[in-house]
């Protein structure tokens, strides 16, 4: 493990894994395992860097890794020069609604615009300066009017829906860019990041008949998605994680609202209408797999989403639409804590803090306590090895062997899915206006 890790890597990582979350930054740091799924996620994103379309659905157990995996395929789309966004859904913020829960998951997104330049989210303005600014240049070079070549470079985007607006939105940006007219650009990027919640707004601040609602958020990514290519970027890559919180919802017809749109983009991404996007999504088997709440329990996803059936005895197939994480060894967990390890000493070998022999101790330890989960959902291991990591670096005069011995691990402590509220088949999803629908005696 060689090389210097910067302080501020280090940091990232360490805080994050003793809150029990994912690093944003350092990630190559710490990975294991996952080789064969990230090189299948990666000629994913070639794909569509080349025009083409993805759609992925990561399946694994709580604590499992899935949202680690997501930032590293995040990272690796950055560095093929994609633009990023990512969200996590709640009840709050989902896939389908009549109360702007939709619309709230889209602004979202477009807050978390990330690039390789801006990789922590926040590149939608950026986004747009890049493409105005490279429209210049070319009106400068053809001695025309830029808002024409705007116009022009956009005219694909005319044809779709909200395509219009959208490019009177950033030709709106390029006169106010022009003549400094600070509310107007924050007026356009208002209306990019789904912000106006009425035409009348919209109008009055720039000129535009349409806002994006909750029954349009995919076709503006849509359209995004196109822009993003047009400013020079290989294209989209959405990651959407926490997707057992469709599985949760009570209201059966907001569930359904959801498979809805999924099997929507599913559709679009697999028959290739989709330009220069894609979609990676994560949920748990629950999720997937139960046939009166899940996935399964719609009929065309559960035919688009099927596994091949070839895939038995071991055998895998990464090809399709579902990648199942597999489990962690014990092999892997000990290279894991080894990686953690190496952080910890910033890379160097001289001023690690445990040999070799105190990881085995603490891995055995875990296993009795914990029992398979610890490399299963090894969350909770980890968490407890960054802990004892940092007694070691502030006692020294501490016994490692007494310090396992009395270690602590306990399982990670997931959800329950296992048994969803009562469903509410027969009501329809309440609306902002609907002051009674949460009464209850």
């Amino acid at each position: 493990m060689p090389g210097k890790i910067r302080a501020r890597d280090r940091d990232a990582v360490l805080q994050a894994l003793r809150a029990g979350v994912v690093p944003r930054m350092g990630l190559e740091h710490i990975q294991v395992a996952r080789e064969n799924e990230l090189r299948e996620l990666l000629r994913e994103i070639d794909g569509i860097a080349d025009g083409g379309s993805g759609f992925r659905l990561v399946i694994g157990e709580y604590g499992s890794g899935k949202t680690f995996f997501l930032n590293l395929v995040r990272a690796m789309a950055l560095s093929r020069q994609l633009v990023t966004a990512r969200a996590d859904l709640s009840a709050d913020r989902r896939l389908h609604s009549t109360s702007g829960q939709a619309r709230a998951i889209y602004s979202e997104l477009m807050s978390t615009l990330a690039t390789k330049t801006i990789p922590d989210g926040g590149g939608l303005p950026g986004i747009v300066e890049r493409f105005v600014m490279s429209a210049d240049a070319e009106a400068r070079k053809r001695s025309v009017d830029p808002e024409d070549v705007i116009k022009e470079r956009l005219a694909d985007l005319s044809e779709m829906v909200g395509g219009f607006d959208f490019a009177s939105v950033i030709a709106a940006y390029w006169r106010a860019h022009c003549d400094g007219d600070a509310e107007l650009s924050a007026s356009a990027l208002r209306w990019l990041r789904g912000e106006y919640s009425t035409r009348t707004e919209a109008r009055e601040a720039l000129g535009v008949r349409t806002v994006v609602t909750d029954q349009t958020i995919y076709d503006h990514l849509k359209l995004m998605g196109r822009f993003c290519r047009q400013a020079g970027y290989a294209g989209l890559l959405v990651c959407l994680d926490e997707l057992v919180s469709i599985y949760m919802l009570q209201n059966a017809q907001a569930r359904n609202g959801s498979y809805e749109q999924i099997l929507r983009v599913l559709n679009d991404c697999i028959q290739g209408t989709a330009v220069g996007l894609g979609f990676l999504l994560a949920g748990t088997p629950e999720f997937l797999q139960d046939p009166r709440r899940g996935l399964s329990s719609h009929e065309a996803l559960r035919s688009r989403l099927a596994e091949n059936a070839f895939a038995v005895n071991g055998l895998v197939d990464l090809s399709g639409p579902v990648i199942r994480l597999q489990n962690l060894t014990p092999e892997d967990v000990f290279v894991l804590l080894q990686k953690i390890r190496n952080v910890y000493a910033s890379g160097d070998p001289e001023k690690y803090l445990l040999p070799d022999e105190a990881l085995k101790a603490f891995m055995e330890h875990c296993s009795k306590h914990v029992g398979e989960a610890y490399f299963r959902t090894p969350r909770s291991t980890v968490k407890a090895f960054v802990d004892l990591l940092a007694i070691i670096d502030q006692n020294r005069e501490a016994d490692w062997h007494e310090l396992i011995g009395g270690t602590k691990v306990n399982p990670d402590p997931a959800p329950d899915v296992s048994s969803p509220p009562p469903e509410e088949t027969d009501s329809p999803e309440p609306t902002k206006d609907d002051d009674l629908a949460s009464f209850r005696l």
